[in-house]
């Protein structure tokens, strides 16, 4: 059974770029098969190192070996077809459809094995045999069986088309060549047709390279639709969390309107029922007088209404309510809500677009670890990398060339040539710090000077409280609150270096219009300690981890 699934179908055994038997037949690292020459053919004539089959591109050149197992399963294959043609080569075969039939079978026609171009007809193995045999056919031009013979004949002569003229670009005979193409560029027809082919050949590589630069361009568009769908989702995300904000600021508005209305109302009504109390409480004394004078009034006894007068309690006091009124105002209220809401909206908005603005920059964070083949003697380093602080003793270091030997900082492992990048550093518990990045070569064995010129692009404190941009002479930043964990982007082609406030969510500093020519490193400097004032670490955060 092994035997009998050993050899397999001739497909099996075809290159797919001549559509023949393998002929030293190589494969290449995505594992598709070919022969060595057609491969090589292939990328001769084409820009890129590509696979014909799965389209997979390679950086370089691949080194081409022939694969010994493939090759014996071709051999054993044509061994195989052989035996088999052999065993059948007495057989006449049927001609199917597709294959050209002989011309002389009546009943069965059985399948040509040549035609003639001069007797314009197929003859299979039988009637073929006067043509081999016979001095006057033998004469007779054979070709493998076409159908259509009189295609390949000249019209007007009757002769077989063997030439090409090419002053006319026509397929012509010998007596055509000689009568009425005499004076015009004449080639045989195989000559031509090599020549043709070739340039087909050329024509089909150049397509075929055009079909994979689409391709390529196709897969390009796609993965851009796919950078833009997440590109798109992020910014909808951020966009409904903005107004989504700034719509519960307008609610928070709206409802603190109401309620100062209201409670403004409410104030008016209970004045209003004090005043109707007071009022009501005049009236009922006012009332009780009118009264008594009434009575007195009719009384007919002189002496005692002239001795009552005398004894006729006086007026109580009342009020003067001329002047006094019950209007509330609510003028300005709405316009001072107003004002408020947009000062609140305001700030919510900046803080919210710079936290978008933050979170944007986050999305190139990368894994940033400290070098100790860089770091000061004086230094202590985490074992992880992610921690620096200044050491009371000085460490007996080998004095390589990367370390710095006069300036207390530290260089990371990572170095950056284009691109952007971003990382955070806590400086929580500190007074006093520098960090940034600077480039490759700055000077490890002498006083750094803190400026781009010398080669670092840096943020420092100093007295727990003095922020500065160490762009020589510096510049002194005045800051809303101490900034806990500082986030550090750079923009390689943009010449740009960031210092963001992380928690705020409030830009600190920029460095703009840098020229950058040589790798970048994130460089930090916890300073020395102050008495211990100033022995906290400097911590590499992971980005986003509050």
């Amino acid at each position: 059974m092994a035997a009998a699934n050993y050899l397999r179908s001739e497909d099996q055994f075809l290159c797919s770029i001549c559509l023949d038997v393998f002929t030293d037949p190589v494969t290449i690292p995505c594992g598709h098969n070919f022969c060595k020459k057609c491969i090589n053919e292939h990328w001769n004539t084409n820009d890129q190192y590509l696979c014909p089959m799965c389209q997979k591109v390679f950086n370089t050149r691949p080194e081409l070996h022939v694969n010994t197992f493939i090759s014996e399963m071709v051999v054993q294959f044509r061994q195989s077809a052989q035996q088999k043609t052999s065993s059948i080569s007495s057989e006449q075969q049927v001609s199917k459809p597709g294959e050209v039939p002989c011309h002389v079978c009546t009943g069965t026609k059985l399948k040509a094995l040549k035609s003639c171009l001069v007797c314009l007809a197929s003859y299979c193995e039988t009637h073929l045999e006067p043509h081999l045999t016979m001095s006057g056919l033998k004469r007779h031009q054979l070709i493998d069986p076409v159908e259509n013979l009189e295609d390949k004949m000249c019209t007007k002569h009757d002769k077989p088309l063997e030439l090409f003229c090419k002053t006319d670009l026509t397929c012509v005979c010998m007596l055509c060549h000689v009568l009425d193409h005499k004076m015009h560029d004449v080639v045989p027809l195989k000559e031509e047709y090599e020549g043709k082919k070739a340039e087909l050949g050329k024509t089909e590589a150049e397509i075929q390279q055009m079909i994979q630069k689409r391709r390529l361009k196709i897969q390009e568009i796609k993965q851009s639709v796919d950078l833009s769908e997440e590109d798109a989702d992020r910014e909808i995300a951020e966009g409904v969390q903005v107004f989504t904000a700034l719509k519960e600021s307008v609610e928070r508005g709206q409802a603190n309107l109401i309620d100062t209305i209201k409670e403004k109302q409410k104030t008016t009504e209970k004045q209003a029922e004090a005043f109707i109390k007071e009022l009501e409480q005049e009236i009922s004394e006012l009332t009780k007088r009118r009264t008594d004078i009434e009575q007195l009034s009719h009384s007919e006894d002189q002496l005692h209404l002239l001795q009552s007068v005398q004894s006729l309690k006086a007026a109580p006091p009342t009020k003067d309510w001329t002047e006094v009124s019950v209007r509330p105002s609510y003028e300005g209220t709405m316009r001072r809500a107003v004002a408020q809401l947009e000062e609140t909206l305001s700030k919510e908005m900046k803080k919210l677009v710079a936290e978008s603005e933050l979170k944007r920059l986050q999305q190139y964070a990368v894994d940033v670890i400290l070098d100790p083949d860089t770091a000061h003697p004086n230094l202590i380093l985490s074992d992880d990398g992610k921690q620096v602080n200044f050491g009371d003793v000085d460490k007996n270091l080998p004095d390589n060339p990367e370390r710095f030997s006069d300036s207390v900082c530290v260089l990371a492992k990572q170095s950056f040539s284009s691109g952007r990048f971003y990382f955070e550093v806590q400086v929580k518990g500190k007074t006093k710090w520098n960090f940034g990045v600077a480039r490759e070569s700055i000077n490890r064995k002498g006083t750094i000077s803190m400026t781009p010129q010398s080669g670092n692009w840096t943020l420092y404190l100093r007295n727990g409280n003095q922020y500065k941009a160490a762009t020589g002479p510096s510049v002194s930043l005045s800051l809303k609150s101490r900034p806990q964990k500082v986030g550090v982007f750079v923009d390689y082609e943009e010449g740009l270096v960031s210092f963001y406030d992380v928690d705020a969510a409030a830009l600190i500093y920029s460095f703009t219009g840098c020229c950058f020519t040589e790798k970048l490193l994130p460089y930090l400097s916890p300073c020395n300690n102050e008495g211990g004032k100033n022995s906290a670490p400097l911590i590499i955060c992971p980005v986003g981890v509050n």
